[in-house]
């Protein structure tokens, strides 16, 4: 009789192991821009060389393993870029997103050493890392997110009617680039981003690029221990859920509710699990890397966001689609 069971094998499990080394190759090839230069015209291995300077041996090496990661497509001796590389990752385009993945440089070593963190008893802190965010290290973290989370911004601008609301209060706002999609959408809406004062000095260097210095604010103070701003009919938490505790979200949660205006409502815009703690992969890793960052936070699926929210007294609570894989939008309503 034969056996008709799949053959168990090593290759999805090395496939995991070499993850450091798939990222060193899409790290390497953004900092040698490779694919603005295949997106200009250089095509062959001797063309590709000339325009990045390194050695034809090299410009080989580099192809072949982005072939391999799916970066590049090949047709006879010719490459070219696949579409979401040729998309975003070409130097010049506005959806170029080459900070974003060079960002995650800053903690390749740690990852490594993984089990040394989860080995740590230390106390983690409400923020963590987070709260001793210089001005440079606000400008290098939030120039990478600003080039991925404009682009989120603008589809949360198509996602929700704010024709009839007024003011926008973006907790956690970064780079200000979700009231800056707002803004552009609404220009009758007024915006707060409410963040550390090293990242709303950041936030006003955007704000400034796009000239909204009348309509968008910033408000320095930390949004789990202080006062919120009034007047906002609606909140924006996006991209920092796996940073907090279910006890200190909720405890945000009910401050959004008290501030917010009759009929307003919160979004909270993060990476959020699925299906109970079965993924996506993205969402996953979020949470767990919060044990290097030293902070309360970890993963928190959809329904587990709903129930805070509700907790905190909001109603009409519902899951969106948003971004697939990536973010989830949760939204409350307060009555």
């Amino acid at each position: 009789m034969n056996d008709t069971k799949a053959k168990v094998d090593t290759i999805r499990l090395q496939n995991l192991s070499y993850g450091h080394k798939q990222a060193g190759v899409l790290m390497a090839a953004v900092e040698l821009d490779l694919f603005t230069k295949i997106s200009e015209g250089a095509s062959t291995v001797s063309e590709i060389a000339e325009a990045l300077d390194v050695t034809p041996l090299n410009a080989e090496r580099l192809l072949v393993a982005c072939m391999g990661v799916g970066l590049l497509e090949k047709q006879g001796d010719r490459y070219q870029n696949a579409p979401d590389a040729e998309r975003f990752l070409v130097r010049g385009k506005k959806s170029y997103a080459g900070p974003w993945m060079l960002l995650q440089k800053r903690d390749f070593e740690k990852w490594r050493d993984m089990a040394d963190h989860l080995r740590s008893k230390e106390k983690p802190t409400i923020l963590g890392a987070y709260g001793s965010y210089t001005y440079e290290m606000a400008k290098e973290l939030h120039g990478a997110t600003y080039s991925v989370g404009l682009g989120a911004g603008m589809r949360f601008a198509r996602d929700v009617d704010m024709s009839q609301r007024s003011m926008i209060l973006d907790l956690g706002g970064g780079s200000g680039c979700y009231c800056i999609a707002a803004v552009q959408k609404y220009p009758h809406l007024k915006a707060i981003v409410f963040d550390l004062e090293s990242v709303c000095r950041v936030a006003q260097e955007f704000i400034a690029q796009w000239g909204m210095q009348d309509s968008i604010s910033t408000q320095p103070g930390d949004f789990t221990k202080d006062p919120f701003p009034p007047g906002a009919d609606v909140m924006i938490q996006a991209s920092n859920l796996p940073q907090y505790s279910p006890e200190r979200l909720t405890q945000v949660f009910r401050k959004g509710y008290e501030a917010l205006a009759p009929g307003g409502e919160y979004h909270l815009v993060g990476e959020a699990l699925v299906d109970g703690a079965n993924g996506p992969l993205g969402p996953s890793l979020w949470g767990i890397a919060e044990v290097i960052y030293g902070s309360e936070g970890r993963s928190h699926s959809e329904e587990d966001v709903k129930g805070y929210l509700e907790e905190a007294g909001f109603v009409d609570v519902k899951i969106n689609p948003f971004i697939p894989g990536s973010l989830s939008r949760i939204t409350g309503k307060k009555t």
